[in-house]
């Protein structure tokens, strides 16, 4: 543990620091340097810091069912949103089953799981070339993938938990990406944000079978436990690195999160590490709009 900028000490998995830690009005958000470097975009991911949720989802919790006041849930929305610069009525929140299903959000979209009811059942993944839109995923150790074209200037965001990652998500969002506004794998930038790390997520026989396409030399990223038979060590965060880069993002294109959502349950929601009684985080990613 170290004392960082925005006032968090966090556990870190490795040297590379890919993430730091802003705070602005006594909210804590993380951030992908090399995306803010582009000048293109806002963006940030919440810890459990900051809000006004109480009990099992104290504080800055996001999720509407897990039994919080819807009223704390909009508070905890308005106050990421002045802490990280956007207007709170132009969010477009995912309705996340586990699916690869990604809309196309539009300007008719703006506020839609916040201030408006959503129209959309399914979907995983949200992208736009829209500027001031905000696109907003949810997470409790699954994996946030962020995208940025610095060239045609187009975003997305997508949910990968373990279903996710074996239906490769990431691959399916840079295929929608290319479908829908000509965006290239070589331009894209991603970010693999907060979320489990292979240590502290263990598995059964049924979600390994899930990886058994993976080639001979990534078969440690589903590393049997040794003394436990049918039990395995699973790492998404790795995985989706691969399913990127066999995607075409090129692998220095690729900022992968050094911190695990378990290992730092005290700062970011776990499902594992608090064994179902969490509230959600979530992701928030808009281009900015031009002056």
């Amino acid at each position: 543990m170290r004392r960082e900028e925005g006032g968090l000490s966090w556990k870190r998995n490795g040297s590379a620091r890919v993430m730091e830690t802003r705070e602005s009005a006594g909210v804590p958000y993380l951030y992908f340097p090399a995306f803010a470097k582009s000048g293109l975009v806002l963006h940030g991911f919440s810890t459990r810091l900051g809000g006004v949720s109480r009990g099992d989802c104290a504080t800055m919790n996001f999720a509407l069912n897990r039994g919080d006041d819807p009223a704390n849930v909009r508070e905890n929305y308005r106050r990421m949103a002045a802490a990280i610069g956007f207007r709170a009525e132009r969010m477009v929140l995912a309705k996340q089953t586990h699916t690869t299903n990604i809309r196309q959000v539009t300007e008719a979209d703006a506020g839609k799981g916040y201030s408006r009811e959503r129209d959309y059942e399914d979907i995983d993944g949200l992208m736009t070339d829209v500027p001031g839109l905000v696109l907003v995923t949810s997470y409790a150790d699954c994996v946030p993938l962020l995208f940025l074209d610095p060239v045609r200037r187009v975003i997305a965001a997508s949910h990968s938990g373990w279903r996710g990652t074996a239906a490769r998500m990431g691959c399916r969002t840079v295929e929608a990406l290319r479908e829908a506004y000509g965006c290239r794998a070589q331009d894209l930038l991603v970010g693999i944000g907060p979320s489990i790390c292979q240590s502290c997520y263990e598995v059964g026989e049924d979600v390994a079978a899930a990886f058994t396409g993976l080639s001979a030399r990534d078969q440690a990223l589903v590393r049997p436990i040794e003394g436990k038979e049918g039990k395995y060590l699973l790492n998404l965060q790795r995985i989706n690195e691969q399913i990127l880069q066999e995607a075409g993002v090129e692998k220095e294109h690729i900022f992968m999160t050094d911190i695990c959502t378990c290992c730092n349950k005290e700062l970011l929601f776990s499902h594992r590490g608090s064994r179902g009684r969490r509230g959600n985080m979530a992701a928030f990613l808009c281009l900015r709009e031009r002056l």
